[in-house]
Formats: structure tokens, sequence, C-alpha cells
């Protein structure tokens, strides 16, 4: 059994800050778990593009209000607490939080946590032993 607290992540390698959000990785693909989750703040005002070709990802909106656009279709829905969004179709989507959005997001396959954002707003896909 593995338990982690946010605190043991906070400013810790794990822990990646940019100008635009905020995401603490939990659990890395050092776990050998088969997904990883972080706790990500998206701050008030910003405009994020986001690709995942290498990665499906589920996002839970804990507190906060935004929107997202599905980049293909233009299609536009709310971020409320307690909506889900789902990237099965490795979709190219723009975040736009109105307030500070705080979510829970999983990855598979999982990040290990030394990914970077490219240009076109894509983790490369960084493979890891489990410990």
């Amino acid at each position: 059994m593995l338990v982690r607290t946010l605190d043991e992540v906070t400013d810790t390698d794990a822990d990646i800050k940019t100008p635009n959000w905020r995401s603490k990785r939990i659990i890395l693909a050092k776990e050998g778990v088969g997904f990883s989750v972080h706790e990500t703040t998206l701050y008030a005002g910003t405009v994020n593009d986001f690709w995942y070709a290498n990665h499906i990802e589920a996002v839970f909106i804990t507190s906060g209000e935004g929107e997202i656009e599905d980049l293909a279709t233009g299609e536009v829905h709310p971020l409320k607490p307690g909506t889900l969004y789902l990237l099965n179709d490795h979709d190219k989507h723009q975040v736009r939080p109105k307030t500070e959005i705080k979510c829970v997001c999983v990855f598979n396959p999982p990040v290990t946590g030394r990914e970077v954002h490219d240009e076109n707003g894509v983790y490369p896909l960084v493979t890891e032993d489990p410990v």
C-alpha cells in the first residue's frame, strides 16, 4: 500500500510550476501501476493549449470554473466542480479558467515526472522502470 499526501509532493521534483499552471504529480510511472495521478491548478485568466498525442487523460474538476474547447470541432464545454472530461482520442484542446481551477488528472500511460510540453502542447512518451 502506498499513502502519499500533497504536502509530501509540494516543492519537490514532482511539483511542476509554470506561469499558467502547477502540477503536483502524486503517483508516477515509477510506482508501476499503469497510470499517474496529479493535482493540477490552472490559473485564472490563462489560455492553455494542450495535446496529449501519447497519453489518455481524464480530468476531474474539484474547484473553480472555466471552459474547455475541442480544437478539432470548436465545441466548448463549461468546467465547474463535479465535471469530468476524458481526452480519449488524443484531443487537441484549450482550457480557459475563469477562476483558479483545481483538478485531479489521471494519465495513461503514466508520466515519469520528467515530461515537458513541447511547442504543440504534447508530452513526449518517456518510459521508466518501476521501483
